[in-house]
């Protein structure tokens, strides 16, 4: 297949010894390219270095929900700095997280809705982390203008009609091939096939049949399979098609 993983976390100390086994695992599965997506500032730096490494790895850089107490101006102006990079495409992961509340809640929307600006500044897409906080993320969305991708989407159809009218595309990650996902794959179903792109989320939220294990960019077959089953059609032409979305939403060459 032809694919392009929408949302990695190479940098993860979780593939340490054997990051480069996974990339060329990848290559070897089809992967065409990869987003490689920071979560604070030293992993968005982990995230250039490695794609300055790799023709085909791409970085975005930004600040998690968990670590939005670390957001400042310093931050934010290195930030800027790494976005300035070829391969950087762009602002993310930023967001809200609700489930874990790591970061108190103003925090968090205080740092996502500086990241929007910056992104706004750069002119970037951003990818967006929303758990349990969808309508505090379409708030600060509304008005916005940019585009991006909400990413690991986790909510069924019902929840869709916001963000595709915002114009933002949706990521889908392995829990659609989990037994009980139903709703997952009913919204997998709905999105108009231009604003789909698929993701692995690794090293976390392993697919089926690896569930359990450590995820890689590899296993964004699995998802791309199980996609391409709830909408009725062939995996390849599903898996072009995210491929070019995600080319186009993240100007990849």
């Amino acid at each position: 297949m032809h694919l392009i993983d929408s949302h990695a976390h190479l940098d993860s100390s979780k593939f340490d010894g054997g990051r480069e086994a996974a990339i060329e695992r990848a290559r070897e599965a089809g992967v065409v390219a990869i987003l490689n997506v920071g979560g604070d500032l030293a992993s968005s730096r982990a995230a250039v270095a490695l794609a300055e490494r790799n023709d085909f790895i791409y970085a975005a850089v930004g600040v998690h929900p968990h670590d939005a107490t670390t957001v400042t101006p310093a931050v934010l102006d290195e930030l800027r700095a790494l976005s300035r990079h070829p391969k950087v495409v762009a602002i993310g992961e930023i967001g809200l997280d609700y489930y874990r509340d790591l970061s108190p809640r103003p925090v968090q929307r205080r740092a996502f809705a500086e990241q929007l600006a910056l992104a706004a500044e750069l002119e970037l897409p951003v990818v967006i982390h929303s758990r349990e906080a969808l309508d505090d993320v379409l708030a600060a969305l509304r008005g916005w203008e940019g585009s991006g991708v909400l990413h690991s989407y986790s909510g069924g159809p019902e929840w869709l009609g916001e963000v595709l009218e915002l114009g933002f595309s949706i990521g889908i990650s392995g829990p659609v091939t989990f037994p009980k996902a139903e709703p997952l794959r009913a919204a997998a179903a709905a999105v108009p096939l231009e604003r789909l792109l698929v993701e692995t989320d690794c090293p976390y939220l392993t697919p089926v049949p690896y569930r359990g294990r450590r995820n890689e960019p590899a296993y964004v077959r699995y998802v791309a399979q199980a996609v391409a089953r709830a909408r009725g059609m062939e995996a390849e032409p599903l898996a072009r098609a995210t491929a070019d979305n995600a080319r186009r939403l993240f100007g990849m060459q």
